[in-house]
């Protein structure tokens, strides 16, 4: 069996559900095949958020990790990139809104996902019926914070784990969604897609060569 760690975040602001858990959760109950799962719930806290992450990869030590967090999107956005700032447009769980601050001080610019993100976005659209594409950007708000912090935590002493982020839809029983303000997808669904997402990753450590980039 190989060892796979999920993250999904708590709720934020005034929810009282976040659909990534409860996919992490999912696919704790329910890996894909040779695969075992721990799923790990994240505070939306800027700082807190990476010491649970680091104690998690160090108690569980996975091959692979995969974070997933909540964004208005319409399917699975396999994040690209994260970058080495935080720059928060509103206050997290705990009220912190840091603004212009490096994530890791002596961190490079960005790091690139080491998932084989092209392949897992072809094989979520041939395997399901989610959406799925790469995104170039995971915002500069938690989510970015805890895939930066991922890749860093990986980089420097994450020996040969390898790691990355996706983000997912809101579930149609959220408010959001119920106002027709966001896309919303069943937390089934959205298990469903992360799980060929894992299938692939663990399969594949080579990407495909395809065109995902965006003009602007």
């Amino acid at each position: 069996m190989t060892r796979v760690l999920v993250t999904g975040f708590e709720p934020f602001d005034k929810d009282t559900y976040n659909p990534s858990w409860a996919a992490a959760q999912l696919l704790q109950k329910n890996p894909p095949d040779g695969a075992e799962v721990t799923a790990v719930q994240l505070p939306c806290v800027f700082g807190e958020s990476l010491k649970v992450l680091r104690d998690a990869v160090l108690e569980t030590d996975p091959a692979l990790v995969l974070a997933v967090g909540l964004s208005p999107r319409a399917g699975l956005s396999v994040e690209r990139v994260a970058i080495n700032v935080n720059d928060s447009p509103i206050p997290d769980n705990a009220g912190r809104q840091p603004i212009d601050e490096p994530i890791a001080p002596d961190g490079p610019a960005a790091y690139f996902s080491t998932l084989p993100i092209k392949r897992i976005v072809s094989e979520v659209e041939k395997q399901t019926d989610v959406n799925a594409w790469v995104s170039q950007t995971a915002g500069t708000f938690v989510c970015n914070h805890v895939f930066y912090g991922l890749m860093h935590l990986l980089a420097t002493e994450g020996r040969q784990r390898r790691g990355g982020f996706v983000h997912i839809p809101h579930t149609p029983e959220m408010p959001l969604a119920v106002n027709g303000q966001v896309p919303a997808l069943p937390v089934e669904s959205t298990a469903q897609g992360l799980r060929v997402v894992l299938s692939t990753a663990l399969a594949h450590e080579t990407d495909i060569t395809v065109s995902a980039g965006t003009t602007h």
